[in-house]
């Protein structure tokens, strides 16, 4: 399994991309990837692009994520997770 969060790009440099998670920048290497152009988002692992993905599951993967730090999360039955 591999653990990676989605990240918008916000600038392109070679192989290495300005990207944005929530409000904070970090710095990723692309290299692994093709035609990254700020605007896209990428799944982001250990600092390295690892896929290019669409906005839309970018943004429901990162709404789950802070279902999850917000104890939002419900179990199969609809009540909320212990």
């Amino acid at each position: 399994m591999c653990l990676g969060v989605p990240a918008k790009v916000i600038s392109v440099t070679g192989e290495m991309a300005s990207v944005v998670i929530g409000e904070i920048e970090y710095q990723a290497n692309i290299a692994l990837l093709e035609d990254i152009v700020p605007g896209d988002f990428i799944i982001l692992h250990a600092g390295f692009g690892i896929e290019k993905v669409d906005p839309a599951e970018a943004e429901e993967t990162m709404q789950l994520i802070r279902d999850i730090e917000n104890g939002n999360i419900l179990e199969e039955n609809g009540t909320p997770s212990s």
